[in-house]
């Protein structure tokens, strides 16, 4: 990926792999991920439920639940620093702060009995010394910047509709300017109207604010509207990577492929979709090899050996398939 003066990059993840455990079973959510970040800029993470996308996030942020998960290996560097090595008191002034979060379901994100406003004032009162007064009027600012009026300060969640509410949960992560925002799939709850607007105004926030993004998604139409780089992950693992120009014009990954495969395409007369068959693989079990091959018409003995590394297919774009060669050659890529 292109790394220039303006666009340095800002936050990484290195290795980052993640189990969950109950007793003696183990789930392997995150198997190795690297990602990285630049101010301004979007960053799409698509692929299945299940894939591990939130959990990479919650990662990031550091709010994986304290019993049954754990974070095996990897680090989070934000400018240098890793977050994982931090203390729990340092790392609460950065949650809200330099990282916030917009969650998929703003109803479980939101407080049920405390006032909106309040819930937005509180968020700049942790990281900041403004005043009670002061800390509300920036409430009622980043309301209208969200486009609620500011009169709606005092009323409570129930009393909004679901788009209002994730405009509302905005307001709260973007509440003490963030330098990263990590948006869980912030238009899933919502109408397709609502999704646009949602849209529009994270990206005018964002472009405000020069805020790093990851939008964690598994609509494609979503990555190419917000998205500048886009890394597909299957099985916990990256298996494509680069911006959105070579992963939609330039797909490389069978996975990837099988995506775009799934949509519906206006200018084709065959009525029936060709979804990816099979399922993913379970979690619970070590994978060897690619994680795809089971559902992959190209797979070889040698896909279901030892590591498959990322092979550069462009400049940045990366794609871990052995047989990239022949799978471009007979999809006529």
């Amino acid at each position: 990926m292109e790394n220039t003066t303006e666009n340095k990059e800002f936050l990484s993840v290195k290795n980052l792999k993640v189990e969950y455990f109950s007793g003696k079973t183990v789930v392997h959510a995150v198997n190795g991920v690297d990602l990285k970040m630049y101010k301004g800029k979007t960053l799409g993470l698509v692929g299945e439920t299940g894939a591990g996308k939130t959990t990479i996030a919650k990662s990031i942020l550091r709010i994986l639940p304290d019993v049954g998960a754990r974070v095996v290996e990897g680090e989070v560097e934000l400018e240098g620093k890793n977050l994982l090595a931090l203390k729990e008191h340092d790392m609460r002034k950065i949650r809200g702060n330099e990282i916030s979060m917009i969650f998929q379901d703003p109803m479980t994100a939101l407080n049920p009995v405390q006032r909106v406003g309040e819930q937005i004032a509180e968020a700049v009162k942790l990281h900041s010394d403004l005043s009670k007064e002061q800390c509300e009027e920036r409430a009622k600012e980043m309301l209208k910047m969200v486009g609620i009026t500011e009169d709606r300060y005092y009323e409570y969640p129930h009393q909004f509709s679901g788009g209002m509410k994730q405009r509302i949960v905005i307001a709260i992560a973007l509440a003490c300017n963030p330098q990263v925002l990590l948006a869980d799939e912030p238009t899933t709850a919502l109408d397709v109207t609502i999704q646009a607007q949602v849209l529009e105004l994270v990206a005018e926030l964002q472009k405000k604010f020069n805020t790093a993004m990851l939008l964690i998604t598994h609509d494609l139409g979503v990555v190419a509207t917000v998205c500048d780089e886009v890394a597909i992950i299957y099985a916990g693992k990256i298996v494509e990577y680069g911006t959105k120009e070579q992963i939609f014009h330039h797909p490389s990954h069978p996975y990837t492929l099988g995506l775009f495969g799934a949509i519906p395409d206006m200018a084709d007369d065959d009525i029936w979709l060709h979804p990816i068959e099979g399922l993913p693989p379970d979690p619970t079990k070590v994978i060897e090899g690619c994680a795809f091959a089971p559902r992959c018409k190209y797979a070889t003995d040698a896909c279901r050996k030892g590591e498959i590394p990322a092979v550069t297919t462009e400049d940045g774009h990366l794609s871990s398939c052995i047989n990239m060669k022949t799978v471009l050659r007979k999809e006529g890529k």
